[in-house]
């Protein structure tokens, strides 16, 4: 077990029996994961704090069901983003004001790219592609976009992304798999559809395609960027 690891556990057990200070670390350590995890799951700062709020105040009631002794168990960063994973739901139930939170399959366009590496943000200069990934990613439906942000974003392990989604490891390959394959749909279709914000003035001024000098960057590097940047 990583040191980061034994001290959030240490630290968990310290706020079951009552520790403020052992609270306060935990939360100095970890809010600011939590609250990413909300950002990217909401794409609203405001909600995004309310349900880190939320998160902390539920840590101080419920510390002692983290089971510390338990071999196996979750990291207590995957225990605290599926608690945020359930706040973030029910407020999406009573809020319209967040992105929509399907999870039906949006499979037009994605057999294509299944296959192959995807390499639809090489027309894009840097900050142009962050805001477009987190459009991409805010637009997913519910279920992608979670694997997305707690693997991608949040580099959990497959075992951890499981415990805080709430399915199987399986499930979270797949999920993952299919999410980053409409990042690919949809980064791709907007590349097309803004050609004078994606590189177009630049390539009419030179007469050569930006395209065919872009870097190629995967989208795990560019969701690495934004994780970075949030």
């Amino acid at each position: 077990m990583l040191s980061e690891e034994v001290e959030d556990v240490a630290l968990i057990g310290r706020v079951a029996a009552g520790d403020a200070e052992a609270f306060a670390e935990l939360f100095r350590r970890r809010h600011g994961q939590i609250y990413r995890f909300a950002l990217h799951m909401t794409a609203s700062p405001s909600i995004a704090e309310d349900v880190t709020q939320d998160v902390f105040l539920a840590v101080m009631s419920d510390a002692a069901r983290y089971d510390v002794g338990r071999a196996g168990r979750a990291s207590v960063a995957a225990w605290l983003c599926g608690i945020a994973r359930n706040h973030v739901r029910r407020r999406a139930e009573r809020d319209r004001r967040l992105q929509p939170f399907s999870d039906g399959d949006e499979d037009e366009g994605v057999d294509g790219v299944l296959a192959v590496e995807a390499d639809a943000l090489g027309d894009l200069t840097r900050a142009e592609s962050i805001q477009a990934l987190r459009d991409a990613v805010s637009s997913l439906p519910v279920k992608y976009r979670e694997a997305v942000v707690v693997c991608d974003l949040e580099e959990m392990s497959y075992r951890d992304a499981a415990a805080a989604l709430g399915c199987a490891v399986g499930t979270v390959r797949s999920r993952l798999h299919r999410g980053r394959a409409l990042l690919a749909v949809k980064l791709a279709a907007g590349a097309r559809l803004e050609p004078n914000e994606l590189g177009s003035a630049r390539e009419n001024r030179t007469g050569a395609s930006t395209s065919s000098r872009a870097t190629s960057r995967p989208p795990n590097q560019t969701l690495q960027s934004v994780r970075d940047l949030a």
